[in-house]
């Protein structure tokens, strides 16, 4: 869990010395050569957002040393992953951590608020329209849910019983039962379907009839959906937001405005990745595990 050797920065770029790094399961298929491999070769090193203090700048860079940041990380890119002890990247992958936050809660900020903000342009809706959201009482349906309620949006969002609490305090307007047939409940709110749908709970072709003729359907498991509907569909993709640094800044903002809160649910030192990763595998966690150096 730590560099071989101390990676330095180059033009526009700073480094930090890592101290949370939020345990997500895209790291469970890094480590797993789920993600292909392309040019790089293993050890592949997991992690895609962490916090920390810049200890180096190089040439030209915004930051400066002992700035507290949150970072997104690109585990397949000639920087890696964020399991490490320094971490480099480009400025534009980093903002100021939130003012009221430790770096255990910073660190579950950056890749599940810009997977919601993309996911929530590519929905297009407006206010007073309806998007529903599956695999809400997750942090990415908890960053959309939050992020919808503040764009005017009613939300339908799906739970099981013991999460109805927690998706009801995020600001749902309806909260329906999880499972195989939550499309015919979200049907039961509104008959025509909703304006769109993200799918975080990755349920493919049994969400998509919760979605009317015309409207959107939002993938976060790449499902591109039948060519029978007349839906439009879209693919998240949260690699292309690395440079982000205009949505990272809003992400901070919105944290210190309550607009989002993160929640971490247990922080495990470094060493105990693999515990983090079964018990992630192992499901259930509200919030984010979080690896501390």
């Amino acid at each position: 869990m730590h560099n071989v050797s101390e990676p330095h920065p180059g033009p526009g770029e700073a480094r930090l010395r890592v101290k949370a790094v939020a345990v997500s399961p895209v790291d469970t298929k890094v480590r797993s050569g789920g993600l292909g491999t392309g040019e790089f070769e293993p050890p592949y090193v997991p992690g895609m957002d962490a916090a920390g203090v810049i200890d180096e700048t190089g040439p030209g860079s915004r930051w400066e040393i002992g700035d507290e940041v949150m970072a997104m990380a690109l585990p397949l890119s000639a920087h890696g992953g964020a399991y490490v002890e320094y971490l480099v990247g480009p400025d534009e992958s980093m903002t100021r951590i939130p003012t009221n936050l430790d770096m255990n809660a910073a660190s579950t900020v950056p890749m599940n608020g810009l997977a919601a903000i993309q996911a929530l342009e590519m929905a297009g809706l407006e206010p007073g329209q309806t998007l529903a959201v599956t695999g809400a009482a997750g942090t990415l349906g908890n960053y959309v849910i939050e992020l919808a309620k503040h764009a005017g949006l009613v939300v339908i969002a799906d739970a099981a019983e013991k999460d109805r609490g927690l998706v009801e305090d995020l600001g749902a307007d309806h909260v329906v039962a999880r499972g195989d047939d939550v499309a015919d409940r979200i049907r039961a709110i509104v008959p025509d379907g909703a304006d769109a749908l993200i799918d975080a709970a990755r349920m493919n072709e049994k969400a998509l009839p919760a979605v009317r003729n015309g409207g959107a359907f939002v993938s976060i498991g790449r499902w591109a959906g039948p060519p029978t509907r007349d839906v439009t569909f879209h693919k998240v993709n949260v690699f292309r937001e690395y440079r982000s640094a205009d949505k990272l800044d809003l992400l901070r903002r919105y944290v210190q405005d309550g607009v989002l809160t993160p929640r971490v649910a247990a922080a495990l030192p470094a060493e105990q990745a693999e515990q983090a990763h079964r018990r992630l595998e192992g499901g259930g966690a509200r919030g984010r595990l979080v690896l501390t150096f």
